[in-house]
């Protein structure tokens, strides 16, 4: 992923923090030759070695998963929120862009077992459920529901490089830069707030 360095995050717990909360992602493989992209939870954790890795699933019949074996090579994709900038935000003229956070996960992917897949589905239900009136546990499933775990791959990347962007007009002066946020903010837009939120953050 391109990234001037003025726009690179490199701090370990920002990036840590974006995945957890941003994990609904993209898996990209090369397939049979062909890139293959899938759109999943792939959740960060911990194994058993105290290794930072991803986890996830996908279904038996996806045919992006025959590429796991000739090649173990895949990318993770994750986006925050992102806004358009317009230029005429600014007390100069400039040209517009685009205000975004994204981080790019890559590594290498092996399939689990069966006992395993169910213990990541129990994490991944407890996570999503916990604010749920009536939260679902896979521990509470019939013998019949739970058959559908069969039809899943459940998979680990062991995590060999993490590229991070944090592209939120950080080149632009304390004038301009609050002016964006306040722009941003009087939108109405959850994506563009969002983004003058995390702006706000960057500077006070």
């Amino acid at each position: 992923m391109y990234t001037p360095n003025i726009y690179k995050d490199e701090d370990p717990e920002s990036i840590r923090t974006f995945l957890k909360e941003n994990s609904f992602g993209i898996l990209v493989n090369q397939t049979h030759g062909k890139f293959c992209a899938t759109h999943i939870p792939i959740e960060l954790e911990t194994n058993a070695e105290g290794k930072e890795i991803l986890e996830g699933h996908i279904s038996k019949l996806n045919p992006q998963a025959e590429g796991f074996a000739e090649n173990d090579q895949v990318l993770a994709i994750f986006s925050g929120p992102h806004s358009y900038i317009s230029s005429s935000w600014y007390d100069h003229e400039n040209v517009p862009t685009w205000n975004y956070i994204a981080v790019h996960v890559y590594g290498r992917i092996k399939i689990v077992g069966y006992e395993t897949g169910v213990e990541q589905l129990k994490k991944l239900v407890d996570k999503y459920e916990s604010n749920s009136a009536n939260p679902v546990r896979v521990e509470d499933l019939s013998v019949k529901t739970m058959r559908e775990a069969r039809g899943i791959f459940a998979f680990e990347i062991e995590i060999d490089e993490i590229q991070a962007t944090r592209k939120l007009s950080q080149n632009r002066d304390d004038h301009n830069y609050k002016n964006i946020i306040s722009e941003l903010e009087k939108t109405e837009n959850p994506q563009a707030i969002a983004v003058a939120n995390e702006m706000s953050k960057c500077r006070k």
